[in-house]
């Protein structure tokens, strides 16, 4: 039997892959939950029929959007991750030696659950003693917490259902005071070929909060268009600034001392939306 999953990435475009068989499906309170095993990517998580993270590309996007933030900071020993269920991102944290402590806050514990069953290399991170975790709504969870994070990860779906609010001013304003003097955070934002209008508006948003706003890309397969983004919001420290011979070497596969440099370059056309 020929079985295709296809995942609808704009109106007009999609990106299909073949499928060896399902492994889980649930409908949450929040979402559809599923993972699947295709041949092109192997096991493959999904949200409402969105493609989140599969085993064969997962590298980029968590080493990305975490060693960036962490690797411009000094010691940082704190660290919030707001969704990111299938642990990816908790694992690349707990990389960095100074972290005393990496708190996930996921809103849908089905999340948690599937990858801890199905995607365990991604999942591994969430079972350290480093790591807390904690199914709650990470809006109210950064309300909740002044001045507590040195580093804040926003590792969400896109900006529907349950993770609009995560794309907003208001939101911005309560990472910027969840955040120690010194702190940083970093949210995914998406596709520069598609997302043309959110990226201005959400760097612009950032920029009028945070002292220093900054953007960099990174290649991942599966995500619309192949380029992401990633923005970040800095009390202090800036990622163009730091000496890239003075970071330490880690277990990666995309990220190194010289892509944390190269990422920050914007191609003509993406700086264009933030300029």
């Amino acid at each position: 039997m020929d079985l295709w999953i296809t995942e609808y990435q704009t109106k007009n475009l999609s990106i299909g892959c073949r499928v060896v068989r399902t492994l889980y499906r649930e409908k949450t309170p929040y979402q559809e939950v599923m993972v699947v095993e295709t041949l092109q990517f192997g096991r493959m998580l999904l949200l409402d029929g969105i493609i989140q993270t599969t085993v064969e590309d997962e590298f980029v996007y968590h080493e990305m959007i975490t060693h960036v933030g962490l690797n411009t900071l000094k010691n940082p020993r704190r660290v919030l991750v707001i969704g990111g269920g299938d642990g990816g991102t908790v694992r690349e944290v707990l990389k960095h030696k100074s972290v005393e402590k990496v708190t996930l806050v996921e809103i849908d514990d089905k999340v948690i659950e599937a990858s801890r069953q199905f995607l365990p290399e991604i999942s591994c991170g969430l079972n350290d003693p480093r790591a807390e975790v904690l199914v709650a709504d990470g809006i109210k969870h950064v309300k909740d917490n002044k001045n507590t994070y040195d580093m804040i990860i926003v590792d969400s779906t896109d900006p529907i259902g349950p993770a609009v609010g995560l794309f907003g001013a208001e939101f911005y304003k309560d990472v910027y005071d969840a955040l120690t003097e010194n702190g940083l955070f970093v949210a995914q934002t998406e596709s520069p070929f598609f997302n043309r209008d959110l990226i201005p508006r959400v760097f612009a948003d950032i920029k009028s909060i945070f002292p220093m706003a900054r953007l960099f890309t990174a290649n991942v397969p599966t995500y619309p268009g192949g380029l992401w983004s990633f923005t970040m919001g800095t009390r202090k420290y800036d990622p163009l600034e730091v000496d890239i011979k003075s970071i330490p070497a880690m277990n990666t596969r995309y990220y190194s001392p010289e892509i944390h440099g190269a990422c920050l370059v914007l191609q003509p056309f993406v700086r264009e939306l933030v300029k």
